[in-house]
Parts: C-alpha cells; sequence; structure tokens
C-alpha cells in the first residue's frame, strides 16, 4: 500500500467517527450579524486562519486572534478555539477570557474532557491523533492527523453554512482575492 493510502485511510477513520449533529449545534451560533474570532497555535493557528479565510468568503466577519487588525471581543460575538489536547496555555487562557465577556464558545479539539471543552457551548471532536497520546495509533508525526481532519470538518461546516445562506460558488469567488 501506497504511504498516501495509509493517510487517506487514517482521515477516513477520524471522519467516520465525527459526530455531523456538533457540526449543526455550532451552525446555530454562526450568524453574519455577529464577528467570529479564532484562535489556536501552531498548526491548529494554520487550521484557524484557513477557516477564517473561508469564512470571509461565504460573507462572514472572521478576524484571526493576535493580529493587528482584530477588534475588541464583545458580548455575543463567536469565539472558535482548536486545540488538539484541548489544553493549549494561550488558546485557554484567551478563551476563558473571551468565554467571561460574554462570547458564544465553540471547541474544536480531540479531548471532550479537556479544559478547553469545559468552556465551550459547544464542541467539535475532531478524534485524530494528538502529539502525547499513548495507544491512538497514527502513522504520522505528531498531532498531523488531527490537523489534516479539523481543515476537512471546518471546510466542511462552511460548506453546510453556505448551503444554509444560500451562497454560491460564484458568489464566494466574488469575496477571494484576484491579482491577477
Amino acid at each position: 500500500m501506497r504511504l498516501i493510502d495509509e493517510i487517506m485511510n487514517e482521515i477516513k477513520d477520524v471522519m467516520d467517527k465525527l459526530d455531523e449533529s456538533q457540526l449543526e449545534k455550532a451552525m446555530d451560533l454562526l450568524s453574519k450579524d455577529n464577528a467570529i474570532f479564532v484562535d489556536g497555535e501552531g498548526r491548529s493557528g494554520f487550521q484557524a486562519r484557513g477557516f477564517a479565510m473561508r469564512l470571509m468568503h461565504i460573507g462572514y466577519q472572521p478576524y484571526v486572534m493576535g493580529e493587528t487588525i482584530t477588534p475588541a471581543l464583545k458580548q455575543n460575538q463567536v469565539y472558535v478555539a482548536i486545540s488538539g489536547s484541548g489544553k493549549t496555555k494561550n488558546t485557554v487562557s484567551n478563551t476563558a477570557a473571551a468565554k467571561k465577556l460574554g462570547l458564544k464558545v465553540i471547541a474544536v479539539t480531540s479531548k471532550e474532557e479537556s479544559e478547553l471543552a469545559k468552556l465551550a457551548d459547544c464542541v467539535i471532536k475532531v478524534p485524530g491523533r494528538v502529539k502525547g497520546d499513548q495507544g491512538n495509533t497514527s502513522i504520522q508525526l505528531l498531532s498531523s492527523l488531527f490537523d489534516q481532519s479539523v481543515h476537512i470538518v471546518l471546510d466542511e461546516l462552511c460548506l453546510m453554512l453556505s448551503r444554509r445562506d444560500h451562497v454560491s460558488d460564484e458568489m464566494a469567488a466574488g469575496n477571494h482575492v484576484n491579482v491577477e
């Protein structure tokens, strides 16, 4: 078997375990009327940025925590925090502060019992292996399986939002940067 086939099989195994009702609950919190703040460290941060970009394409107001243009957090906005372990120090600390300010929290993690998940109004469990997992096998390094799976799950969430909001591919393309 080719290595890529093994990786794809691992991702499929994670997707088979995904509870799509969690995505539906997350959809209930997401609206074009409120800003959406995304947060994550390392590769989870890259997934957060990709999610923010796609949200922008479909007409939402996303912001990435730590960027210079990110405005102040306000009550009733939405905070999406990504951490495979659910215990990444900065992510958990920022999420706790957002929760205290009255934001709705969506946690994307592989650990439903984690500190991050306990802060959340909605948890999207992506059961891919993360760094430090014992007995949860993956041929891939560190948290690669979680990271890859999060990308797919958040793209699915954006597709669900676009269908709910009647945003076509052509409409999304109108918000895509074109520098030709």
